[in-house]
This record gives structure tokens, C-alpha cells and sequence, in this order.
């Protein structure tokens, strides 16, 4: 699902308007992007899940065009953890 399909669906099950529910889906989206990158890097929804930042440490990697080793440099990174119920959800429907 993207971005226009989720805004859709939105439409659809809160019955308003594609403009309208692209402004909502666009603000929770933005809220969520602000609080990681901005606020305390942690984003958690009962029932759904957790969003947080986590560190990635410096890394020896290789360059698969020319097989020269080289330094990754330590970045950090968006990450999702589905909650027991989203878990226990997605193995029923798989």
C-alpha cells in the first residue's frame, strides 16, 4: 500500500474526503517524523506498534563493483516493532 492508496482507504472508512484525509494522514505522518527526528526518537501505538531510532555502529563493508574494502559510517536508523497483538494478527492471515 502507498502513500495515495492508504489515503483511500482513509477516505473511505472515516467517510470525509480525499482532500481532507490526505491533510490528516499527511499531519499523523509528519508528527510521527518530527518525534523521531525531533522529539524523544520514539513513537509507540498500543495495539500496533513502536517506531523508534536506533544507532548503527561503523561497519567494514565491501564494494560489490570492485571488491575494495571500505568503512561504512555509523548512521541511525528509523525502526519498527510490531506489537504482540499485530504479531499474533499477521501469522492468523498469512
Amino acid at each position: 500500500m502507498n502513500r495515495t492508496q492508504l489515503i483511500d482507504a482513509f477516505a473511505e472508512k472515516a467517510e470525509v474526503s480525499k482532500s481532507a484525509a490526505a491533510k490528516y494522514v499527511n499531519t499523523m505522518l509528519g508528527i510521527i517524523a518530527d518525534n523521531l527526528s525531533d522529539g524523544d526518537h520514539e513513537v509507540a501505538i498500543p495495539d500496533f506498534g513502536r517506531f523508534s531510532v536506533k544507532h548503527v555502529a561503523e561497519r567494514q563493508g565491501i564494494n560489490p563493483s570492485t571488491g575494495e574494502k571500505m568503512t561504512i559510517e555509523a548512521r541511525d536508523k528509523v525502526v519498527f516493532k510490531a506489537s504482540e497483538n499485530m504479531a499474533i494478527f499477521s501469522r492468523k492471515h498469512s
